[in-house]
């Protein structure tokens, strides 16, 4: 099939880093790989980024009229034109940015329509957010399939389709084989233990997981250990301040291109994420496809990616001595911590690498002509 892929939110050659952009390529080489020809046309694009609320009336009334110009373009060309599509995909659509587009074109046209990583939150339904929000109920009104990525959305999906829509349940996925690879070449000095974080610096949620970071770094004063800060944004110079009591102790690495991340989880022993209000967090497959155990906060879909005992520990979201005790728990106990590297290796190869995912897509895609 040819299928047009709408990312609302950031499209796959976004130069911004972020796990939805990462989500976003990796659903393309997953429809690649399944052999359909992806169709990006350029009156399908929209502006990248969240809107304020209040913009969302404005966007609605310039979706409807780029909308139009889309289904004229698609009736005006031959059967085989590179730009006619069969299938529309958009990938996540929430009340902050929701499909404007999809459910008009797809109705107009009469073709599929899928949504990968759909949510639905009826606490949006009043006030500023009820336009966003809305627009994300007739998009899952609308859709033929969605693709759920984290289990906590499941419930309220299925509770917005339309009878005969099916809600498929598609677990996160990457490449797993660069940090095999990576893993399989580990050369750790092993003195003192070295603890990864990887998140951009951001204002709000991400700047809130490195406020906890740093308060069960000094909650582990005694103990061995050395952490490297992979990652950049506007909340540097706070993330900065709250890492200085710590002096040599915290390095930072800055922005780091994609393909060097491999080596730098191999490097580490062990993989420290907070995870204030995170989806799931593509940094923790990630790290457990290169072995690394993961200590991370107990929240929205991380204990969908992270299974507590068995590839990380899980500790109760923004407690920091709980988040502190656990890391102290896997300093002390080197055994512990190859078994749940061994733990996180086995499970990231048998339910979150990118050829069990394709595995799952072309089953869920099936029959929707």
């Amino acid at each position: 099939m040819r299928v047009l892929l709408h990312t609302p939110l950031k499209p796959p050659d976004s130069p911004v880093a972020s796990g939805d952009r990462e989500m976003a390529r990796g659903l393309a080489r997953l429809l690649r790989r399944l052999g359909h020809r992806l169709v990006v046309p350029a009156a399908s694009r929209v502006t990248p980024g969240i809107p304020a609320p209040q913009a969302h009336e404005a966007l609605e009334r310039r979706a409807r009229a780029q909308a139009a110009r889309l289904v004229a373009r698609w009736r005006s060309l031959p059967a085989r034109h590179p730009e006619r599509f069969d299938l529309w995909f958009t990938y996540h659509c929430w009340y902050r940015k929701p499909d404007w587009l999809g459910p008009l074109v797809t109705h107009a046209l009469g073709i599929p329509y899928v949504i990968a990583e759909g949510s639905h939150s009826p606490k949006r339904a009043q006030g500023p957010t009820r336009l966003g929000h809305r627009a994300a109920e007739r998009a899952l009104a609308a859709a033929d399939l969605v693709l759920t990525l984290n289990p906590r959305d499941i419930a309220g999906v299925r509770s917005r389709l339309r009878p005969g829509a099916r809600q498929v349940l598609l677990p996160p996925f990457i490449d797993t084989a660069p940090y095999q690879t990576a893993a399989a070449a580990r050369h750790r000095a092993g003195d003192p233990p070295l603890l990864l974080s990887v998140g951009m610096m951001r204002p709000r949620d991400k700047l809130e997981s490195y406020r906890v970071l740093a308060q069960a770094f000094a909650r582990l004063g005694d103990r061995a250990w050395q952490a490297l800060l992979v990652g950049d944004g506007a909340a540097r110079p706070e993330v900065a301040t709250l890492m200085a009591p710590f002096g040599a102790r915290v390095r930072f690495a800055g922005a780091v291109p994609h393909d060097r991340l491999p080596d730098l989880y191999a490097a580490a022993d062990l993989y420290l994420w907070p995870a204030i209000n995170e989806a799931y967090g593509m940094a923790f497959l990630e790290a457990q496809a290169a072995g690394l155990p993961v200590v991370a906060g107990r929240t929205g879909g991380v204990p969908a990616v992270v299974a507590d005992g068995v590839s990380g520990l899980l500790t109760p979201v923004g407690d920091a001595e709980a988040f502190a005790d656990a890391v102290r728990r896997l300093l002390d106990d080197p055994a512990e911590r190859r078994r749940l590297a061994q733990g996180a290796a086995r499970r990231m190869a048998q339910h979150h690498d990118e050829a069990v995912a394709a595995h799952r897509l072309r089953a869920a895609l099936r029959g929707l002509r």
